[in-house]
């Protein structure tokens, strides 16, 4: 039987799980302010500012700062994740941000073309509210306080927001590609000093084609972590049914 600990161990423990959740509420609540930022950018570009305003900027170059800030920091989650900092499939989470990134910095930044990809606005607006959502329920779940509301809108807004969000990041590698076809970026060659070759070309397609195997089981995942949450499944059925039978 091991012994008790000491009330000097017991403080640590409480003090270390203390800083974490501030940590996380920290992280998550940052998160929030930053697409809640990117987000009124892309109402501001779209809809608040005239052809003027779009004409002299464009949209990548509007939120350029603020989406490599907010996008590149999710990298910490894989990071929590990892540590058991979080309950995340350090998996499921590694995919997720990897897609996210490879888009902003192996694609958007990589190319003229994909900065004016129309899959940019989708992306961007699909990533927003997600994230304002997700992250904020994660801070707030940190506090104990999560309305019913916000519950809902974290397990069902990605019904449509997954496949809008997909849709944008695959427009963008698209366009990657057909820069990439014509052009020998961040390709590598023989012969060199390496001995070795690269096809920045055959990457993008290796990506955009590794999301038909990924894309389904992060999407079921999804909804079987709704039918956790809100229900709906058979199990909920037969427990309603048998309540009133009772």
């Amino acid at each position: 039987m091991a012994a008790p600990k000491s009330g000097k161990a017991a403080s640590a423990a409480k003090e270390q799980s203390v800083a974490v959740k501030g940590y996380l509420f920290i992280y998550n609540a940052a998160q929030v302010v930053g697409w809640s930022y990117i987000l009124y950018q892309l109402i501001n570009y779209y809809l608040l500012q005239g052809p003027e305003f779009r004409n002299s900027i464009t949209l990548w170059d509007y939120t350029r700062v603020s989406v490599i800030i907010f996008q590149n920091a999710a990298f910490v989650e894989i990071l929590n994740a990892a540590f058991g900092l979080v309950k995340s499939n350090p998996v499921l989470t590694l995919f997720q941000v990897f897609s996210r990134m490879m888009v902003v910095v192996g694609v958007v930044m990589a190319t003229p073309t994909a900065k004016v990809s129309p899959g940019l606005p989708i992306a961007l607006f699909a990533w927003s509210v997600t994230e304002i959502i997700r992250y904020g329920y994660y801070a707030l779940n940190i506090l104990k306080f999560v309305p019913h509301i916000l519950v809902f809108l974290r397990y069902t807004t990605f019904i449509a927001l997954y496949p809008i969000g997909v849709t944008g990041e695959l427009l963008c590698f698209w366009w990657a590609q057909n820069y990439a076809k014509t052009n020998t970026v961040w390709s590598i060659e023989m012969p060199n000093v390496y001995n070795m070759t690269f096809s920045y070309f055959a990457l993008l397609w290796i990506v955009m084609l590794g999301y038909i195997p990924l894309f389904p089981q992060l999407y079921l995942h999804m909804f079987a972590q709704r039918r956790k949450m809100l229900g709906g499944g058979a199990g909920d059925s037969k427990k309603a049914a048998a309540k009133k039978s009772n």
